[in-house]
């Protein structure tokens, strides 16, 4: 089972697809922020095209373990995407993921300058091999 990963943020969304097996995250696409409803169109036509079965959509958090903006924006952005596709979605605590993005860059080697820019494809991979660690290979 393919499942498809989303990094919502305000600039860019970023987007990691899994294996047929839905076992390894790998990069895949980085999209351009236009709006809320064209960029909820847009995710559920390439998860379509890419037969995912499960849209993970990362949702960050604040310290009191609710939703801060950026959070709330990833939920609404996901009840838009629920009424553009058939394709199962849930939120997904992403807590870190461009941190570790960054750091996972640092340490392949990657040179300062290169390193800057965004990291939207890279926290999308993290946010879903988040949630292939917590919920182990998928047996179709």
């Amino acid at each position: 089972m393919r499942i498809l990963a989303v990094d919502h943020g305000e600039k860019n969304i970023g987007l990691a697809l899994s294996d047929p097996s839905g076992t390894i995250a790998g990069p895949f696409k980085v999209i351009k922020h236009i709006s809320r409803l064209v960029d909820a169109a847009q995710v559920a036509s390439l998860a379509a095209e890419n037969d995912a079965a499960l849209i993970v959509i990362g949702q960050s958090f604040d310290e009191e373990g609710k939703p801060n903006l950026a959070g709330r924006r990833a939920a609404k952005f996901a009840e838009a995407l629920k009424e553009q596709t058939q394709i199962s979605i849930i939120l997904w605590d992403e807590s870190f993921s461009t941190q570790d993005a960054r750091a996972a860059r640092i340490e392949m080697g990657v040179s300062r300058k290169q390193r800057a820019g965004h990291m939207d494809e890279l926290a999308a991979v993290m946010i879903l091999r988040s949630y292939l660690d917590a919920n182990g290979p998928k047996v179709e």
